[in-house]
């Protein structure tokens, strides 16, 4: 029997989507294994071969519904509860009612509608299969409501740089008290000279490893080693640089064929802001007072100065920080503020993309109205979004173009570094991070191991720079677009914050280059084989016992195999049909041959293949 508590769509989600102005992406769940074949049924709701007129479905004079076709879905994937079918349909006039025909064991057949699931029979002239009000409805495909982000993203390789941290190119501006670099480990207040000038110093060495985007963190004035405790939203950190030093950045970077992301933080402001001083000085006559989410003043009770901050604040505050007093984007003045931060950083410098700092507690009627303002000034900047947890409701193409993709990165991390996930359950895993999304999200999905907020990945992985290179390896064969946070690609380690936020190593003896081979090669591969960045990817094996994977990555008639080893031992795996006594191009090692029934693959050992 089929589980009818266990099936699930709905339209206008990542269940229905237009993908383009004239084709649907349509998704069903089921429960896992128990149906055999999905048929999408589709078609206008206003072709009937007599009456139906007026737009009323199923009227008394309509009869013959000539609109309805069938369209066979693909099994797209499997989760340990789930299986999920896809296809795609184009409605001749753009309009769609369809529902969705289930056969399970023998002869069940199901009809799932919007309002009701119902038997059917197998004949193809059940008046159930022309009950139109019980089908779903896409009304129009409306070219302005497709989800359209910059086709630009998907190709991008990021690298993320903390500036504090990258290199000091010019000391003369370093602020008081800096130490030597590298000279000791980073804690919260230290500050050790890196600047703009110092990144610009390095764009050879960003090229030459194959970065295409750069992601910067913060780069206004803050009081913070990290800048987001921003005090003037218009104005460089004097210790990084000033206009000309970003728009020689800039203009750098775009020579090299490099985008180049900056850091907004728009959901708090720092405590030495003209702003949020103003309220300290004037309390309940400052012109800045509804600026802020004030309950009472005075803003700090000093009776409870030794308690815990959600004690004694008496305003709201980023995670409850005293120093990062939460801005009201409620309001008209602070909407038009930050608005023009936002339009002032593209149309004076021409950055390519903004990353939006706590974006999940800024309210969506504010980031419609940012979206609106910076894609009329370019329509091809890239909004991403920093939300850890699952985030269809930014992503319907009104407010952010991608989000960081954290689910994936704990799904990475829970199979490579710390074993928590077998291989059967990190499939599961990915999968399901999958499916929470249209195919088109995916595409430009900010795809990272770490950042300035978590451990470093080799860290996460207790320096098994084996295990490291999986993951890699991994993230750059998915879809989406890749960041390497600062100084992984030469085995540069750190934990929690504020460890993960030391000095680059510029002395090459000092680095991990087998790494860095590693990291080029991956990131040739990946912008040579299209199939690598695309969607489409198919399992073909988990093995729990050797903590093995074998995955397919497609594009038209590309086809790349990938095998990975994630165990301490040596494996010996037994190839699928496909690749069993196939003639090969091993892509990562640039030789062929051909393959044998079984693949050995050493402990952490990995293989990417191309049918010959």
């Amino acid at each position: 029997m089929i589980t009818k508590a266990a099936i699930y769509h709905r339209s206008h989600s990542n269940y229905s989507y237009a993908i383009d102005p004239k084709t649907l992406h349509l998704r069903i769940r089921t429960a896992k294994g128990e149906v055999n074949n999905v048929t999408l049924r589709i078609g206008d709701p206003f072709d009937w071969s007599q009456g139906g007129g007026g737009g009323n479905l199923n009227a008394d004079d309509a009869s013959g519904w000539t609109g309805g076709e069938n369209i066979e879905m693909e099994k797209e994937c499997d989760t340990d509860l789930f299986d999920y079918w896809f296809c795609e349909a184009r409605p001749q006039f753009y309009r769609a009612r369809y529902a969705f025909i289930l056969e399970g064991q023998g002869d069940e057949r199901l009809l799932v509608g919007e309002k009701q699931i119902m038997s059917i029979s197998n004949d193809a002239n059940d008046p159930i299969l022309s009950e139109l009000v019980n089908f779903y409805c896409f009304p129009y495909l409306n070219a302005t409501d497709v989800f359209s982000p910059p086709s630009w993203v998907k190709e991008t390789v990021w690298y993320q740089i903390f500036p504090e941290r990258f290199a000091n190119g010019n000391p003369l501006i370093s602020p008081e008290g800096v130490l030597p670099w590298g000279s000791q480990n980073p804690t919260r207040n230290s500050f050790f000279g890196g600047d703009l000038q110092g990144v610009i110093d390095h764009f050879d060495y960003l090229e030459d490893l194959g970065i295409t985007g750069v992601y910067f963190t913060p780069i206004t004035q803050g009081e913070t080693n990290h800048k987001y405790d921003t005090t003037d939203y218009f104005k460089v950190d004097p210790s990084f640089g000033d206009d000309d030093t970003v728009k020689a950045l800039v203009e750098e970077a775009h020579k090299r064929g490099m985008k180049v992301m900056f850091d907004a933080v728009f959901n708090h402001i720092g405590a030495n802001s003209t702003q949020w001083q103003d309220v300290l000085k004037n309390g309940e006559d400052s012109k800045y007072v509804d600026w802020f989410y004030i309950d009472k003043f005075p803003l700090i009770d000093e009776s409870k100065r030794d308690c815990h901050s959600k004690e004694k604040l008496n305003y709201r505050a980023f995670s409850f920080a005293e120093k990062m007093p939460k801005l009201n984007t409620e309001n008209p003045d602070v909407i038009e503020y930050l608005l023009e931060v936002g339009r002032y950083w593209v149309r004076n410098f021409n950055i390519d993309a903004w990353r939006l700092d706590v974006a999940n507690e800024v309210d969506k009627r504010f980031w419609r109205r940012f979206r609106d303002e910076l894609k009329a000034i370019n329509p091809e900047i890239y909004i991403l979004g920093e939300v850890w947890h699952d985030s269809m409701n930014w992503l319907g193409g009104d407010q952010f173009d991608a989000v960081m993709n954290y689910p994936l990165t704990e799904a990475i991390l829970g199979y490579f570094s710390n074993g928590a996930l077998t291989s059967s359950q990190f499939k599961s895993t990915v999968n399901d991070v999958n499916v929470n999304y249209p195919i088109n999200v995916n595409e430009v999905s900010f795809l990272l191991l770490d950042s300035h907020d978590t451990p470093r990945i080799i860290d996460k992985c207790a320096a098994n720079k084996n295990k490291v290179k999986l993951a890699y390896l991994f993230q750059f064969t998915q879809t989406g677009s890749p960041c390497i946070y600062y100084g992984g690609e030469i085995g540069l380690d750190g934990g929690a914050d504020p460890l993960n936020r030391k000095c680059m190593i510029w002395d090459e003896s000092k680095h991990d280059l087998n790494m860095k081979k590693h990291i080029k090669q991956i990131i040739k591969l990946r912008n040579n084989y299209p199939a690598l960045r695309a969607h489409k990817m198919t399992w073909l094996m988990a093995d729990d016992e050797q903590q093995c994977i074998i995955y397919r990555k497609e594009s038209d008639d590309e086809h790349i195999f990938i095998a990975i080893n994630n165990s301490d031992k040596p494996s010996e795996l037994i190839l699928p049909p496909v690749l069993s006594g196939c003639n090969v191009i091993d892509i990562y090692n640039e030789n062929s041959f051909k393959l044998k029934e079984t693949l050995l693959l050493p402990a952490f050992g990995f293989a990417m293949y191309q049918n010959e």
